[in-house]
């Protein structure tokens, strides 16, 4: 196919990049060339930054960056620069804090305009054709006329952007006390929706992390309340559209306050993250509607994100192209009620009652989007039917809509390979393995976990970012090494397979030596060795995926209970000290920090098991949710100091000990898990 166009961009591997590779704007991708040709031609420099999944960013593209009159006023006077905000989460840090100190708001397209330095001193997320081209002409203006002003305004805004990133040292050494957190979860929990769950507020983003805490400190605290708005929650978000009823796998969020119609891309790192999270709460409930969503989610990452090297892809489009051919919003997922009709024939009354194609489940456009609100008891009670023969009923409905639907077009695929988001999907895997014991899983989870290792880990022991076509082309990022240690802990704790733990301590010892900034006692997002604009960014606060930062302290404390003779635990206690100022005043915003602080203030245990069942033993124990220990085992001996010197001939026995300092050991599984409780 020939295009009128092509830039710079054509020789990425990003999607992302790549879709704007015939704009008639001359975009060219992140690099200090780029900055460098800025400065030689003394223009400012426009950088946008999006993902191929965004909604906003394909509409902005049309609307403007496939505009001639646009492009032409873009390439008259800036360096046009592209950003992939998944590859270079760096850079995206860097300018979504100026626009959200400039607008009080963000979100993507991010689009800045920096001086040829990379200082912005503009930035708004999308903008229609007419608005965009007046600001460019406007800025264009005022570097000519005043640039004075422009260059004091991004002086300020520089300083501002480093003054955000700073963290307070903590002279009190003294964890956050049980009546704190208390009060602290208290004050949190106004801002609950006790009808539907999540917050109250649309749009709905479902925060696996903060349920992840809730889910812990709900059970370490015998909290009734907070188990009962987790559980509204998942069970919510599993009826609502947001969780694809048909193909399985979750959306990114919903526009809505009742998890109905979703902003229809799908996100690995949101998938990952809820099948660790449904995993658990399986564990906890034994609802099978848990444990169904949690197989769903991963039929869906199987069949629609893996490759064949068993490595998961980055995410679906929310666009398709609809019966004209043009891109639209949830073309792929939505359905008329005719055509239901039409397809399910007699079981439509049954169907139309489960899904509620009514005014419920009604979108826009005379679209429907599949959303429960009855459990299979109530709806089978209605219809006369047992439980057993509603679900059959209804699977054969799924059938016969999965077969129309895939004969749709597709949404588009984001086919790069992330370490970080394949790092969140294994542990995801591990924790689906632990809880529900299905084999599948654990042979998938190990065969990723290789492919991590043998692609991602490079000889010095540092690792890459991003994998697309047999390449890997950009450092790796402390987000990367906090999801793959943290799932590296999770696969030994299941296979009990040393060098995964051993591999998960190695990137730990990297980070310590290669993230550490010594004045904070936390660790940088990028490695020393890295080039930055601006500042070196310290990844602090829990969003849609927990901070990196947060997750390292998780790792380094679980790790100091194997490798007691590390640092480990000094430096977790330390990070933690140093941010729990911020904890009591924006909880929701810390709440995965929130698990080291249950981990400090109770006991947290080790379990040892060593002896001819030891896989056996584990497996059983481990179906229970047991959030403050960590398992080690083996079948005879280990170097690990957990199981030194406890292997007994003919017996199997368990060691439940804390900081080391073990209880008699045992055969008898209830009693130790009635300890544990």
């Amino acid at each position: 196919m020939s295009y009128k166009h092509t830039n710079a961009l054509i020789n990425e591997s990003s999607p992302y990049l790549l879709q704007h590779a015939h704009n008639p704007v001359n975009w060219e991708p992140w690099s200090t060339t780029a900055l460098e040709k800025a400065k030689d031609e003394n223009k400012l420099v426009l950088i946008s930054i999006g993902y191929a999944a965004c909604h906003w960013c394909h509409v902005m593209e049309k609307e403007c960056f496939e505009d001639e009159e646009v492009a032409n006023l873009m390439n008259e006077n800036f360096v046009n620069i592209k950003i992939d905000r998944e590859e270079r989460p760096d850079i995206d840090h860097l300018y979504m804090d100026a626009v959200q100190m400039m607008t009080g708001r963000g979100g993507w397209p991010l689009n800045v305009v920096t001086l040829p330095d990379g200082r912005p001193f503009w930035g708004a997320t999308y903008v229609k054709k007419d608005d965009w081209m007046k600001v460019l002409k406007e800025l264009t203006r005022l570097y000519k006329e005043q640039p004075d002003k422009i260059n004091g305004y991004a002086k300020d805004l520089a300083e501002g952007i480093k003054a955000i990133n700073l963290v307070e040292v903590g002279s009190n050494s003294q964890i956050l006390t049980e009546d704190q957190l208390d009060d602290s979860v208290k004050k949190w929990s106004r801002y609950f929706d006790h009808n539907y769950g999540g917050y109250n507020r649309a749009p709905k983003f479902m925060m696996p992390g903060n349920l992840d805490f809730l889910l812990h400190y709900g059970t370490t605290r015998k909290d009734d309340d907070i188990l009962e708005y987790v559980n509204l929650t998942l069970t919510k978000m599993a009826y609502g559209g947001i969780f694809d009823h048909l193909g399985g796998g979750f959306s990114r969020y919903s526009v809505d306050g009742k998890w109905h119609v979703p902003h229809f891309e799908k996100m690995l790192y949101d998938n990952g993250q809820l099948i660790s999270l449904y995993s658990k709460a399986y564990a906890v409930t034994q609802n099978p509607l848990y444990k169904k969503v949690v197989e769903e989610t991963i039929d869906f990452v199987t069949s629609e994100l893996m490759d064949t090297t068993k490595a998961f892809y980055a995410s679906l489009d929310a666009d398709s192209l609809n019966e004209t051919g043009e891109l639209e919003e949830g073309a792929f997922y939505v359905w008329q009620k005719a055509e239901l009709q039409t397809l399910l024939a007699d079981k439509f009354e049954l169907f139309k009652d489960y899904y509620n194609i009514n005014d419920f489940g009604l979108w826009e456009h005379g679209n429907y989007v599949l959303i429960r609100d009855e459990s299979d008891e109530a709806i089978a009670k209605k219809h006369k039917l047992s439980v057993s023969e509603l679900n059959v009923a209804i699977a054969e409905c799924k059938q016969i809509l999965n077969k129309v639907r895939e004969k749709r077009e597709r949404p588009r695929l984001d086919d790069k390979i992330l370490c970080s988001w394949n790092g969140l999907m294994l542990k995801g895997l591990t924790d689906a393995y632990r809880f529900i014991k299905n084999d599948e899983y654990m042979d998938l989870a190990l065969e990723n976990a290789t492919f991590i290792k043998e692609t991602f880990i490079k000889k010095d022991g540092s690792l890459y970012h991003n994998h697309k076509n047999g390449k890997s082309t950009i450092n790796g990022y402390l987000e990367d090494y906090a999801s793959v240690i943290d799932a590296f802990i999770g696969l030994y704790e299941i296979t009990f397979e040393e060098n995964w733990l051993n591999e998960a301590k190695e990137l730990s010892d990297y980070c310590i030596a290669n993230f550490t900034d010594d004045s904070s006692g936390l660790f940088f997002f990028t490695p020393k060795q890295d080039s930055f604009i601006i500042r070196r960014t310290i990844e602090m606060a829990d969003n849609v995926i927990p901070s990196s930062n947060s997750i390292m302290a998780k790792n380094l404390f679980k790790l100091s209970r194997f490798f007691p003779d590390m640092n480990y635990e000094k430096i977790a206690h330390q990070m933690v000290v140093n941010l729990q100022q911020s904890f009591e005043k924006d909880t929701a915003s810390y709440a995965n920090w929130l698990h080291l602080v249950l981990y400090f203030q109770n006991p947290f245990y080790e379990i040892s098991i060593v002896g001819e069942d030891y896989l056996k033993t584990a497996g059983n124990m481990q179906q229970s949710y047991l959030p403050n220990a960590v398992f080690a085992g083996a079948k005879e001996e280990s170097e690990l100091s957990l199981i030194q010197n406890r292997f007994v001939a003919n017996s199997t026995l368990i060691y439940l000990c804390e900081h080391g300092s073990c209880k008699l050991p045992t055969t008898n599984i209830e009693h130790v898990l009635n300890q544990l409780k």
